[in-house]
C-alpha cells in the first residue's frame, strides 16, 4: 500500500476510463469532476483520445492518453467469451497493465476510480500492482440477461480480488454484483451519477405534441416498442415522433429494421430519425413528452433523469433504474417493459391532459434535483477518507 496522505494534504485521486468517447458513464464522470475536484486532486488517464479530452481539459482538469489498443478498447460486452475473444488482443494486455501500474505510481495516486466495467478490470490489476487502493464505479448490470454468462463470470471473480471498494449507479445494478465483506475493507453503495441544474425548458408553441425516446439503436433499448405504441396512440394524427441516438457496435441492421417498421406501422410521415445529437438539452427542449422503454432492466438511465431535470412528462420501463428514480404518478409514469399497448394507452392519456404533463414535469424536475453532482462528489469523498482510513 502506498504511503497515506498526512492529514490535510488533499487526496489524489487517479480516474482511469478505457474510452473518450461521450457515452453515458463518460458524461457522467464529465458532470462529477468538477464538484468532485473542491475537495481532492483530480488526474484522468484515459485509453483513447478523442472529445471528453478536449471537454475534460477545458475544464481545467490534467488530463492524458495512455493508448489501449484497439484491439482490446473496442471489444463488444457480448464478444466476451472464449471462443469470440481474440488472442492477440489479450497479448497486449500484460503489458499495458504493467504501464499504467508504473503511471500510477509515478502520479502519486492515493486512489484509482475505475470509471467502466473495462477499466475495473485493467486499472484494478494495475492498482494493485502499484500498491494503491482501487474504487470500481460500476454502471453495467453484472446479469446474464446484459452480458455473457463468461464476461459475468469473470467480472465476478475479478471482484473477489481487485478492487478495495466498489460504487454502482443504482441499487440494481449492485444487486447483480454479490460482493462478500473480507477482513480488508470493502464498501458497497450507491452513488447515482447526478444531472447538472437546467432551467425548465420550454417545449415546442406550435401546439403540435411531439413525443421522443433518447438514446443508442439497439434492441434492448426498445425502439421497436415505441413505434409500436406510438402507431396504436397516434397514427394517422398530427402528433410527431422522434427517434433521437445512433446504432453502435453493429447493430446498424437492428437502426434500418426500425425504418423498415415506421413504413409498415404508416407512421414514416410522422417519425423523424434523427440519428446522434450532441446536444441533449436541446433535443429535450422540442420534446413534450418524454419515453423511456428498455425491454430489459436499465443499469440507471441516465436519459430519464435528464428529461425529468427538463420538466417533461416521463415514460419509462418499470425495470432497473427508471423504478428508482420515478414515483409512478407522482413525478413521472412506469409501464411494463415491452408492453406496447400499456405504453399507448399512457401516451393517449398524456396527449389528452395537458395539465397532468405539466404536474408531472414539475414534480419531475424537483425530484432531479435530489440527484446532483455535488451530491455524489460528498459520497465518493467519504467512501475514499474510508478507504484511506482517515478521518
Amino acid at each position: 500500500m502506498t504511503d497515506r496522505p498526512l492529514p490535510g494534504k488533499r487526496i489524489r485521486v487517479v480516474f482511469v476510463d478505457h474510452v473518450a468517447r461521450l457515452s453515458g458513464g463518460e458524461i457522467a464522470l464529465r458532470r462529477l469532476l468538477p464538484a468532485l475536484a473542491e475537495h481532492v486532486d483530480v488526474r484522468v488517464v484515459l485509453g483513447e483520445d478523442g472529445p471528453l479530452v478536449e471537454k475534460l481539459e477545458t475544464l481545467g482538469f490534467v488530463t492524458e492518453v495512455m493508448p489501449l489498443s484497439a484491439r482490446l478498447r473496442d471489444v463488444r460486452k457480448g464478444t466476451v467469451r472464449p471462443d469470440l475473444l481474440d488472442p492477440m488482443a489479450l497479448a497486449h494486455l500484460p503489458g499495458y497493465v504493467l504501464r499504467l501500474s508504473r503511471r500510477i505510481h509515478a502520479l502519486g495516486a492515493d486512489v484509482v476510480h475505475a470509471n467502466s466495467l473495462k477499466a475495473a478490470l485493467y486499472a484494478g490489476a494495475a492498482a494493485r500492482l502499484a500498491r494503491v487502493p482501487v474504487l470500481w464505479h460500476i454502471r453495467d448490470r453484472i446479469a446474464t440477461d446484459y452480458l455473457p454468462t463468461s464476461a459475468v463470470t469473470l467480472v465476478r471473480a475479478a471482484a473477489r480480488i481487485l478492487p478495495t471498494a466498489v460504487v454502482a449507479n443504482s441499487r440494481t445494478t449492485l444487486e447483480t454484483l454479490p460482493l462478500p465483506w473480507y477482513g480488508c475493507r470493502l464498501h458497497n453503495a450507491v452513488v447515482y451519477d447526478g444531472v447538472e441544474p437546467v432551467e425548465t425548458l420550454s417545449t415546442q408553441a406550435t401546439g403540435r405534441m411531439t413525443v421522443g425516446i433518447v438514446g443508442r439503436l439497439a434492441p434492448w433499448k426498445g425502439q421497436h416498442v415505441f413505434l409500436d405504441a406510438f402507431a396504436e396512440a397516434f397514427a394517422g394524427t398530427e402528433v410527431r415522433g422522434r427517434v433521437i441516438g445512433s446504432a453502435l457496435f453493429a447493430e446498424n441492421e437492428y437502426a434500418a429494421s426500425l425504418s423498415r417498421q415506421a413504413e409498415r406501422l404508416g407512421i414514416s410521415s410522422q417519425i423523424e430519425f434523427r440519428g446522434f445529437r450532441p446536444d441533449v438539452w436541446k433535443e429535450l427542449s422540442e420534446l413534450d413528452i418524454l419515453v423511456h422503454c428498455s425491454v430489459i432492466s436499465e443499469p440507471f438511465g441516465q436519459v430519464v433523469l435528464e428529461g425529468m431535470a427538463a420538466g417533461l412528462a416521463v415514460i419509462a420501463a418499470a425495470a432497473g433504474g427508471p423504478s428508482e428514480l420515478i414515483t409512478s404518478g407522482v413525478d413521472g409514469i412506469l409501464t411494463r417493459p415491452g408492453i406496447s399497448r400499456e405504453l399507448a394507452e399512457v401516451l393517449r392519456r398524456l396527449r389528452e391532459d395537458a395539465g397532468l404533463r405539466a404536474q408531472l414535469g414539475a414534480a419531475g424536475q424537483r425530484r432531479s434535483r435530489e440527484f446532483t453532482p455535488e451530491r455524489a462528489a460528498q459520497q465518493l469523498l467519504g467512501i475514499y477518507l474510508e478507504i484511506l482510513g482517515r478521518d
